[in-house]
């Protein structure tokens, strides 16, 4: 079956007086991962269910390529649909269950056999066809769900947390096999998780989701390096906030005042003057002979990095990444030290929260 784009337009569902998603507009391109991110409750798998057919949608539009699917139902739309508590059938075998979908569209019983030797062999699990689901590991039944939603060759996948009940190196892996199987097939792929790192790994395009709104939609790169407001900021990996005063009415060449440490030479995209705060990771900020001072509250080797935990002298505590190559020792706690940051590399915000630079 062909793939096709989705189109979403000014989407919303309602319940009650409560907007679950609140006017959405979204395009995906054919052929892509993309994801919906965002913290429960944010509507985001209301909003799955709504291109699934599985929830109506109250007002605007959802289409698969030039046709309108508002009103067809879900079981005529072309999806594969993988959940997160797996909903494989107890009673049939692992072939049985992949060939499910199949038997349902009346397709011959060779052309189920060879289907579903190729969905088991993609997901590796070839040798498990005639065991039963209680014999399997969570990650063995998971690759049933994956082949079972690929053997029907499906117009558009739809994955709702499909890896959080697998513990934390088998989701991993998963979710390398899940890409790989994705880029191979060239299957549309509308993906919902909270987990930021498994968004990160996986999507092509990233849409960052909350109180049934979207907050930004880009690349993996894009939202983490350019966030467009302080939530997928504070959502995204781990920022510090930083409050600070902004002297730029000359724009090319602003000041920011941090706990009292000047930063001259910024770069505004407009003027302003007056209360602001900066947003900037943990790898940007660097340990230094001079800068904003401060004294370390905690120290954790995490292997490839030591975090250290520092309170500035304006009352903030920030984390700071050092990496072990580059670090002659831990640091004690209690130690007094200054701190720098990669001024090519922050976020600067408005009292109002909008992007300065």
């Amino acid at each position: 079956m062909e793939s096709y784009n989705v189109a979403i337009k000014d989407a919303v569902k309602t319940y009650g007086d409560f907007k679950a998603v609140a006017g959405i507009t979204l395009d995906i391109n054919k052929g892509e991962f993309f994801t919906l991110l965002g913290p429960s409750g944010c509507g985001k798998t209301t909003l799955l269910r709504m291109i699934a057919g599985f929830n109506t949608i109250d007002q605007g539009t959802i289409s698969f390529g030039d046709r309108v699917i508002n009103n067809v139902p879900a079981h005529k739309r072309g999806i594969g649909m993988v959940f997160q508590n797996y909903a494989i059938f107890p009673h049939l075998s692992v072939f049985n269950n992949v060939a499910y979908g199949l038997k349902a569209r009346k397709v011959s019983a060779d052309e189920i056999t060879k289907r579903v030797e190729i969905a088991l062999e993609m997901v590796q699990i070839s040798e498990l066809a005639a065991r039963m689901p209680n014999e399997l590991s969570g990650g063995q039944q998971q690759r049933v769900a994956l082949a079972r939603a690929f053997v029907i060759e499906p117009s558009v996948l739809l994955m709702d947390e499909p890896l959080s009940n697998l513990d934390a190196k088998l989701r991993v892996q998963m979710r390398a096999t899940i890409k790989k199987l994705q880029r191979k097939l060239g299957i549309t792929t509308i993906y919902v998780t909270h987990d930021q790192e498994e968004a990160l790994a996986i999507s092509d395009r990233i849409a960052v989701m909350r109180n049934g709104l979207i907050m930004q939609v880009g690349e993996p790169t894009e939202i983490y390096k350019k966030p467009e407001n302080e939530f997928v900021a504070g959502f995204i990996g781990v920022s510090n906030f930083l409050d600070c005063e902004i002297e730029g009415k000359d724009h090319e060449n602003a000041v920011l005042n941090v706990s009292d440490y000047r930063l001259p030479g910024i770069r505004l995209s407009q003027p302003y003057q007056g209360a602001g705060k900066i947003a900037v990771r943990p790898e940007y900020l660097t340990l230094s002979k001079e800068g904003i001072q401060g004294k370390i509250e905690l120290s954790t080797f995490l292997g490839d990095f030591i975090e250290y935990e520092i309170l500035l002298e304006n009352g903030q505590t920030i984390q700071l990444n050092e990496y072990t190559k580059d670090a002659l020792t831990i640091k004690p706690d209690g130690m007094k030290v200054k701190v720098m940051m990669d001024t090519d590399s922050i976020i600067i915000y408005n009292a109002q929260g909008e992007v300065l630079n």
